[in-house]
């Protein structure tokens, strides 16, 4: 191996390094002993996963993160299902256009979206109380993941079946759901799956248009840690941390990782 490779090497293996120690500090954290957030942990105990299931705040925002995550899913894969057939098929003159604009979320940081979606709601009346605006900007951030995966399909999807289903006298509706759906379910079920664990940890949104009554887990957490510093609130995000690599695991087993990337085949 050349210099330059040894360099790259060790460059690539400090990014990960980066990304996972973190992760991994709290899950030690969780598993403390202690009576305090620290590390090392002071011997190993699953206490405070038992402690963080009989806090009833955090019973019930993980009941309303579940439920808002559920509800944005919904909506997220079908409105991302629409999008992807009408510009990967029909859109020919302002594709790119059309692309760009569901993506967008993707590309401002999500704090800023939170803002500009906060003045929108206060200044058109629709207000943030209940949980239509969080419900909204929830599905805005988690919309493009559906997008992405079920462009990325259609790019490279074989019409033939579908011309012959509708040479046989099959309808558009029939078309679609008896040929074009099972081929294009596993993309639809990553970006689901992608779309429920990105309203679930959202934060920033959340912070800006959470109302009373409405906690996500995510915002208890952060009201949490302000007054108490124990290591049930490493237990919370350990169990937050496990979901998204179960759904990351699962995504990848049924259309890679590669599909969700802006630099997929579209």
């Amino acid at each position: 191996m050349t210099a330059r490779g040894v360099w790259l090497s060790l460059a690539v293996t400090g990014v990960y390094l980066f990304l996972i120690v973190p992760i991994v500090i709290v899950i030690l954290a969780a598993l403390n002993a202690g009576n305090y957030l620290a590390f090392p942990p002071q011997g190993f105990s699953l206490r405070w996963f038992i402690r963080a299931a009989e806090t009833e705040p955090f019973l019930r925002s993980f009941l309303f993160s579940l439920k808002l995550a559920g509800w944005v899913t919904v909506l997220s894969t079908v409105l991302g299902t629409m999008a992807a057939l009408y510009v990967v098929r029909h859109a020919a003159r302002f594709r790119d256009l059309l692309r760009l604009a569901i993506v967008a979320p993707l590309q401002f940081p999500a704090i800023l979206t939170g803002i500009a979606l906060l003045i929108f709601f206060l200044a058109t009346g629709i207000g943030t109380r209940g949980m239509r605006a969080l419900l909204i900007g929830h599905t805005l951030v988690s919309l493009p993941y559906v997008f992405l995966t079920v462009s990325a399909v259609l790019a490279g999807f074989d019409r033939s079946l579908e011309e012959a289903a509708r040479s046989l006298g099959a309808g558009p509706l029939t078309t679609f759901r008896r040929i074009t759906l099972p081929l294009i379910k596993g993309a639809v079920i990553s970006g689901a799956l992608f779309a429920f664990i990105t309203s679930f940890d959202q934060f920033p949104i959340s912070l800006l248009l959470v109302s009373v009554g409405n906690t996500t887990l995510p915002i208890q957490l952060f009201d949490y840690l302000r007054f108490s510093f124990d290591p049930a609130a490493a237990a919370v995000s350990t169990v937050s941390v496990l979901m998204s690599v179960a759904i990351v695991l699962i995504v990848d087993r049924l259309v890679g990782l590669q599909a969700v990337s802006w630099s997929a085949p579209r």
